[in-house]
């Protein structure tokens, strides 16, 4: 039961990354990571299920952060993950090394948005 003292904790709504081009944008996640789109409103936003999380591509006019924030890719294996982003046209910040849980890697995607890149140990 939820109460003034107790609020309900607060949830993602999506993880937005502000791109140049909304329609490269889609390609690119959807080639690499597989992401399937749920929502394209033309070169202004897009909306992409990243299983349980949606990630939102906000064209120039619905850039509103004036941030570049950093959404985490879990994916079955990291090497193959970022031969995939360096293909799309991405590059490789920190290569892949072992963290406390995973094995993990940043990158950057082709408009420069940082992603953490992660799996398995």
């Amino acid at each position: 039961m939820n109460d003034s003292a107790n609020p309900a904790p607060a949830k993602i709504g999506n993880v937005l990354h502000p791109v140049a081009d909304v329609a490269a944008a889609v390609q690119f996640y959807a080639t690499t990571f597989g992401l399937p789109t749920k929502f394209v409103d033309g070169d202004r936003y897009a909306a992409l299920d990243a299983g349980g999380t949606t990630l939102a591509l906000a064209g120039p006019d619905e850039d509103v952060t004036d941030g570049v924030p950093a959404a985490s890719f879990k994916v079955p294996e990291v090497a193959a993950a970022l031969t995939a982003l360096v293909a799309g046209g991405g590059t490789v910040v920190r290569q892949p090394e072992q963290g406390p849980h995973e094995v993990r890697a940043v990158a950057r995607d082709p408009w420069g948005n940082t992603v953490v890149i992660y799996g398995p140990q």
